[in-house]
């Protein structure tokens, strides 16, 4: 058993995934190709990388309600990240996950910038609230 760190649920569900994190907010309208999960706004932070089966970890979203709908499309295309963790989630992100079934956490005990770094292993158990880092040495090549 990894560490156990105790969040908010938002979207309830049970998944596990690499993390990707971005300090940058998300728009999923406009941010997020919904046909590829591809990062497409040039100035994002992640920029070209696919957001497929992550666990993506952001501060919050922004933007349009109708992102809430490109997260619906995401995973009706099979590209939605596994699950995600907010600093403080918001309604349009909120919405996107709950209609698309994606575990959405936030509120985290523990600042997740502190203690998660891009392609670590974690669960996220919405249902009972916690994040577990599976796999704190793992890296990707």
């Amino acid at each position: 058993m990894g560490t156990k760190i105790k969040c908010r649920s938002i979207s309830r569900g049970v998944a596990q995934g690499r993390v990707l994190i971005s300090h940058d907010a998300i728009s999923f309208l406009g941010n997020v190709d919904p046909k590829t999960g591809i990062v497409v706004e040039q100035e994002h932070e992640l920029y070209g990388t696919s957001i497929k089966d992550r666990v993506l970890v952001f501060p919050h979203g922004k933007g349009s309600t109708v992102g809430s709908y490109v997260l619906y499309q995401l995973s009706k295309n099979g590209v939605a990240p596994s699950a995600m963790i907010n600093i403080e989630s918001e309604p349009i992100v909120a919405v996107g996950a709950i209609i698309s079934n994606i575990p959405l956490v936030d509120r985290m005990e523990i600042d997740p910038y502190e203690v998660l770094e891009d392609n670590v292993m974690v669960k996220i158990d919405s249902q009972n609230g916690y994040v577990e880092i599976i796999d704190e040495c793992y890296k990707l090549d």
